[in-house]
């Protein structure tokens, strides 16, 4: 931090003094971060192996002169540029939100009077004066205050606004424990203050979560690192092809422009030309799946990303709660009751003095809705009184506020005074903490008269272990319309009520299936640890044996090595009151060990580690502008519900994506192949370059990228994760494909032999050939449709779009044989009738063999 000197905390500074320190310090605004330029950025969307295949296909299809399938290719590449591009602008606007999140005005003492600035023009050694709804501009050692309480939760993740004081503290305080500062961008939601300004710009704390922001790499998606070895694959395997054709034709005498055709069409018959429109298309068809399940989706590949998940680090406060207080249970007469269970009127009294004793209050909707608005403990109050029959308007009409004494964090109570006419005149109704309640009563309110102030404190204490927030509740006749300064005496306690932030029994559903799909589920948050323990216990987080969660803080990661953290991480189910910086170790620790880490949060304090995270997952009802910014996902409803949901769909999309791999490649493979083989044995082709062409167009289309809409198969959330070190294309899918690559160049060859042996001309058998070869796509496409169950159990209909997809293949091979336009631009014939046996006869032939090959393998 800077150190302040010569500032009076009464006079505030000099105008000439601020002018000097604005100077030397520079304006109180986040620094600006050096960005590539935009034709840098769209530059780099063409760095990509896979990217490098679709131009070495472009160039190949141009120098035979297929400028339609050029233009086709060439489109692709630049639609997926242009996607890369946009998204890339998005997520470097975080650091431009961050800095308007620290834009505001700020009220300054100059030479003993109050001035109104911008926020920019804030100094080190600035008397700030903080005032209920004050953004906090600069950070501050408070100096004075009065009932200030500031809202932390976005720098912090503190659930709840924090009561301020003047103390000195230790230098190593925590910095959610630093009760004598306030931070840049929090806000003033109660009470008076007053602070001297001692760090701004980059120096605070939200600037020094800028910095974090700007060095957080990020981590390119397993998708991404998978698609690029495997396009380096293909590239390597299509350029070895295209070289053993090219010296085995000269090898056999053939010139040297035939081959380099001859190698030409092979590399075009090889090359996948389709892959990056199905990986597109199938991404933003799981996108739009996800949004309808609540996950809005900001950057494509993340789409699939947590389908690789192996850890999720979620947060506590409104992702795995509801982020609502709610009384959980009351007390009253020593009895402990729950408030769904209809306790009855002898709970009354408690409830009433809740609600009487509060700044919350009703607001009725035009919908007709009742809603409880004000400090979130009083509100909780609110709502479990109406609910069990006591309406605050109702009440506060019989019984009108006369005075108040409000809030005080030191006394640890509230009292108000009401006029009582059909009672004893006037009433005295207190709420506040137990030990403070307590001694200002002499008496209980229960029909034996037993008062017993150790069994209360005993009842308290059994709530506060199980992470309730307890407050007690008394009352008492006055005799005079106003309150005095002294502590209320004589008064009857009333009972507890105690209140917490609840589970959402969806999430802990949602806890159990990420687990139950070998995902590990840790909580990171800024709250107290015996909460956090509580709260994770109740979601399902610890050992499988039910033993409580292995909580650690931030503390404990302080001084760790690398090692150290890792393991401790590792081991660790929850991380609580930990900060910005923290939180970025933490991902970077998990991502070390090899995980695939998803990171939830909602405040600035976890933009970095949203960023760094293999996908960041951000709040959507409840986030900053800064967190959803920085991260690849929205939640729409802030529910951890929604991230198992979206970790099955992330699933799918990469199965979908392996199954047009594993249909495409084969298809390609034989293709090439039958040019090969030609080669070789010195025999005519089969098939011509440009009806292979024809095959790649239509089939990549039609076919192909109708397993882009293929459900998620069963049981996908019992399989584990995939292993981040596992390739798109395993061992033995890559030995299915190789079979089904040489089926399908039997197929081909022996369709055209035994079409020519009846007679038929070279066009009709060529003819033969092409659909002999589409049908058998077809075939091995309802094979993809589950890479290890059978074609039935997947459902014939659970699929409609490839049912378009082949109706579609079916009326263009039609077009391709009997069109007479089409015949002479492809050099087709129509066929003897009795062919089409054939053509059916090798389709059903593949479909068995493969679903054979299932069996075996």
């Amino acid at each position: 931090m800077l150190l302040v000197a010569g500032s009076d905390p009464e006079r505030g500074l000099s105008p000439h003094e601020a002018a000097d320190r604005l100077v030397r310090y520079g304006p109180n605004v986040a620094p600006a971060t050096r960005r590539r330029g935009p034709v840098v950025q769209f530059a780099m969307q063409f760095h990509n192996p896979l990217i490098y295949v679709l131009l070495a296909a472009l160039a190949v299809t141009l120098a035979v002169g297929e400028y339609v399938d050029a233009s086709v290719i060439a489109g692709v590449v630049l639609v997926n540029a242009i996607l890369g591009f946009v998204q890339e602008q998005r997520a470097t606007d975080a650091l431009a939100a961050l800095a308007d999140l620290t834009r505001t005005r700020a009220r300054v003492l100059r030479d003993s009077r109050v001035a109104e600035i911008d926020s920019a023009g804030v100094v080190p050694g600035d008397v700030v004066l903080l005032d209920a709804g004050d953004k906090v501009p600069a950070d501050l050692r408070l100096i004075g205050v009065r009932e200030l309480r500031v809202d932390e939760s976005s720098l912090t993740g503190e659930s709840e606004a924090v009561a301020k004081h003047a103390l000195a503290l230790p230098a190593e305080t925590a910095l959610a424990d630093r009760r004598n500062m306030s931070y840049s961008g929090t806000l003033v939601t109660a009470g008076t203050g007053r602070g001297v300004v001692v760090a701004t710009g980059a120096e605070t704390e939200i600037g020094q979560i800028q910095q974090y922001v700007g060095s957080a790499t990020g981590v390119t998606t397993p998708l991404m690192r998978r698609l690029a070895v495997f396009g380096r694959w293909l590239t390597v395997v299509i350029v070895v092809l295209a070289v053993v054709t090219l010296v085995l034709g000269l090898a056999r005498g053939e010139s040297i422009a035939d081959m380099v055709t001859a190698a030409v069409a092979l590399a075009v018959a090889a090359i996948p030309e389709g892959l990056p429109a199905a990986v597109t298309i199938t991404l933003a068809i799981g996108v739009s799946r996800m949004a309808r399940r609540r996950a809005i989706i900001r950057k494509l590949p993340a789409a699939e990303t947590l389908g690789s998940t192996t850890v999720v680090c979620t947060d506590k406060t409104g992702t795995l709660t509801r982020n609502r207080m709610t009384v959980q249970r009351l007390v009253v007469a020593g009895t402990e009751l729950d408030p769904d269970d209809a306790p009855g009127p002898s709970v009354r009294p408690c409830l009433l003095a809740g609600v009487l004793c509060s700044n919350a209050h009703l607001t009725v909707h035009d919908d007709g809705a009742v809603v409880s608005v004000g400090d979130p403990t009083e509100t909780a109050l609110l709502d479990v009184a109406l609910r069990l029959g006591v309406d605050q308007r109702l009440e506060l009409t019989r019984r009108p506020r006369l005075d108040e004494l409000p809030f005080s964090s030191d006394a640890g109570w509230m009292a108000t005074l009401h006029d009582d006419s059909g009672g004893a005149g006037y009433l005295v109704v207190v709420k506040g903490s137990v030990e403070a309640v307590l001694a200002m009563c002499d008496r209980a309110h229960r029909s034996d008269g037993e008062w017993d102030p150790t069994a209360v404190e005993r009842d308290a204490g059994a709530l506060a272990e199980r992470a309730l927030r307890v407050l007690a509740f008394a009352w008492g006749a006055s005799e005079s319309d106003v309150l005095p300064d002294a502590t209320p005496g004589g008064l009857e306690f009333l009972g507890l009520q105690a209140m917490a932030d609840p589970l959402r029994p969806e999430a802990v559903a949602a806890v159990a299936a990420c687990r139950r799909a070998g995902i590990a589920v840790k909580m990171i948050t800024g709250d107290h640890p015996r909460t956090a323990a509580a709260i994770a216990h109740g979601a399902g987080l610890g050992p499988a044996d039910g033993s409580p969660p292995v909580v650690v803080t931030g503390a404990d990661l302080a001084g760790r090595s690398p090692t150290e953290l890792t393991d401790l991480i590792d081991r660790a189910d929850v991380v609580a009151r930990v900060t910005a910086g923290e939180k970025l170790r933490i991902v970077e620790a998990l991502q070390d060990r090899g995980h695939v880490v998803a990171m939830t949060g909602d405040g600035v304090n976890d933009a970095p580690a949203l960023k760094q995270a293999d996908i960041g997952v951000a709040m959507g009802a409840g986030g900053t502008e800064v967190a959803k910014e920085s991260a690849a996902m929205v939640l729409a409803d802030d529910n951890f519900a929604t991230i198992e949901a979206a970790v099955e769909e992330g699933r799918g999309i990469y199965d979908n994506l392996v199954k047009f791999i594993a249909w495409t490649l084969p298809t390609n493979i034989g293709e090439g192949l039958v040019v090969l083989a030609a080669i070789v044995t010195a025999t005519v082709l089969p098939m011509t370059p440009v009806q292979i062409l024809w095959v790649n167009m239509t089939t990549a289309v039609a076919l192909g990228l109708m397993l882009a809409f293929e459900p998620a198969e069963p049981g996908i959330m019992r399989r584990p994760p995939r292993a981040p070190t596992e390739p798109i294309v395993t061992r033995s899918l890559v030995w299915r494909m190789v079979i089904v690559g040489v089926l399908m160049l039997a197929g081909a060859f022996i369709s055209f032999e035994l079409t020519l042996q009846a007679g038929a001309t070279i066009e009709q058998a060529r003819t033969v050939t092409v659909n002999a070869f589409v049908a058998m796509e077809t075939a091995y496409l309802l094979n993809c449709r589950s890479l290890n169950g059978s074609v039935l159990s997947v459902g014939l209909f659970s699929n409609r779009w490839l049912l378009v997809g082949v109706s579609v293949t079916l009326a263009l091979q039609a077009l391709f044989t009997f069109s007479p336009w089409m015949q002479v631009a492809f050099g087709t014939a129509a066929p003897p009738a009795r062919s089409w046996l054939l053509v059916l006869g090798m389709a059903i032939g593949l479909l068995v063999l493969v679903g054979g090959l299932k069996w075996v393998a």
